[in-house]
């Protein structure tokens, strides 16, 4: 067993490299090609993962990442020519993904473009739609938007061509927020009762004329390249249970959701419930890793620092606990599932921040460094970088739970520097 007297002394000494940073980078930088499709919460941005592709793989080398999101890891492996797999519970992420990874001939969806706005065109009061029938949409839809987004994803799903529709869903996904009445400015499930809903078929028309130059970059990139038909999988599925072969892979790059970081399950609810992922969100977010409903079953936290992290929890509220004990635990899982599939020599690289809950610091980098080493990886490197371009929840009042408004000038960040944590399978 590791020591975490070690571990804790050796991120202590270890000082930020700016160069991690990618300060230079602009929102159109980080956005290039196909990453802007979609708004997702603290995603990483595509400059960490080409440089770590770049780092540690060869043209064909097997990428992985079990916690792909929005798919950024895959879409920058398959620029590069390596072949790869994501994996996320989340329908809503491997929605955005596929749309993100699928290079489509430009021609054929600007001619489905047409097409669509036809039918919006001719869309007027008299027209019949089939709008659904649910009370969460009501509470988020005023009833005019909801019936242009009933007639536009009525129209979306009749086209026949799964990755022109895939495109075209993900727009739709991309502008439910502006249509309803949530919080504009909030990732929170917040009402604004005096919002003045965007009128669905100009957001979308104007979402998927952005989309459409990103999918053309993409194209034309991968064509120059010869890169077109480059693997890119994605599965909807559990982080544990990867569709890997053993001892295949040769890198894994991830960015784990945070046990205290935003409820994926409510950010992504509306599109959730306009695609019927799920009727009931509580059922919904029971799906998602370290969540507190998985049960009561024996915990492995295969880590003192975590041990530790329960303990001082436990004293302050035992529903924390827990939480952050499953989370813990499961990670560890997901830790074990990785040496499976990883080549011996292969590596992960994590990229996770430290974060503090009930007055208590959450270890993450510590912890999974731990485990990591008592499942069999030695340290690579450990890079500390600055997050200025994230999408950060900020902390919270303590007396009353909330996040700080965005307006608040004494805000400061929950995670404004993070680890990316290099360990290779031994």
């Amino acid at each position: 067993m590791v020591k975490q007297q070690d571990i804790l002394q050796l991120f202590r000494r270890i000082k930020i490299d700016p160069s991690w940073a990618f300060a230079d980078k602009t929102r159109k930088d980080t956005a290039y090609i196909t990453h802007g499709y979609h708004r997702y919460p603290a995603k990483f941005i595509p400059q960490i993962v080409s440089r770590l592709v770049e780092k540690y793989t060869k043209k064909g080398d097997l990428v992985v990442d079990p916690f792909g999101g929005c798919g950024t890891t895959l879409v920058e492996s398959k620029v590069m020519c390596r072949p790869s797999i994501g994996v996320d519970i989340n329908p809503v992420a491997v929605l955005m993904t596929k749309a993100k990874k699928t290079p489509i001939e430009p021609r054929k969806i600007e001619e489905q473009f047409l097409k669509l706005k036809e039918k919006i065109d001719s869309f007027n009061k008299n027209t019949e739609v089939k709008a659904p029938e649910h009370e969460r949409i009501d509470y988020w839809f005023k009833p005019e938007e909801k019936r242009k987004l009933a007639f536009l994803f009525y129209e979306i799903a009749k086209i026949k061509d799964q990755d022109v529709r895939d495109f075209f869903y993900c727009g739709f996904s991309n502008i439910l927020k502006n249509c309803s009445i949530w919080l504009q400015k909030s990732n929170k499930p917040t009402r604004d009762l005096k919002k003045k809903p965007a009128d669905p078929f100009i957001v979308f028309s104007r979402q998927v004329k952005s989309m459409l130059q990103g999918n053309t970059d993409f194209f034309n990139l991968l064509q120059e390249k010869n890169y077109l038909k480059t693997l890119c999988d994605v599965y909807c599925t559990d982080a544990r249970k990867i569709p890997a072969k053993p001892n295949s892979v040769s890198l894994i790059v991830t960015s784990p959701p945070y046990v205290t970081s935003y409820e994926y399950a409510d950010l992504h609810q509306l599109t959730a419930l306009w695609f019927e992922y799920t009727k009931d969100l509580s059922d919904f977010r029971k799906r998602f890793i370290g969540t507190a409903y998985h049960g009561k079953k024996e915990l492995v936290l295969n880590s003192e620092i975590a041990e530790n992290i329960k303990a001082e929890l436990l004293e302050k509220d035992k529903k924390t606990a827990e939480e952050v004990a499953t989370y813990f635990s499961e990670m560890n899982q997901v830790f074990e599932e990785m040496k499976r599939i990883l080549k011996k020599g292969g590596r992960t690289c994590i990229v996770i921040g430290d974060t503090s809950l009930k007055g208590v610091e959450i270890l993450n980098a510590e912890v999974f460094v731990e485990q990591l080493q008592n499942l069999g990886f030695k340290i690579d490197d450990i890079i500390k970088r600055e997050i200025p371009s994230k999408n950060l929840p900020s902390t919270r009042d303590k007396k009353t739970g909330r996040f700080a408004k965005a307006t608040d000038k004494k805000k400061v960040f929950a995670y404004p520097t993070e680890y990316i944590l290099i360990m290779q399978k031994i």
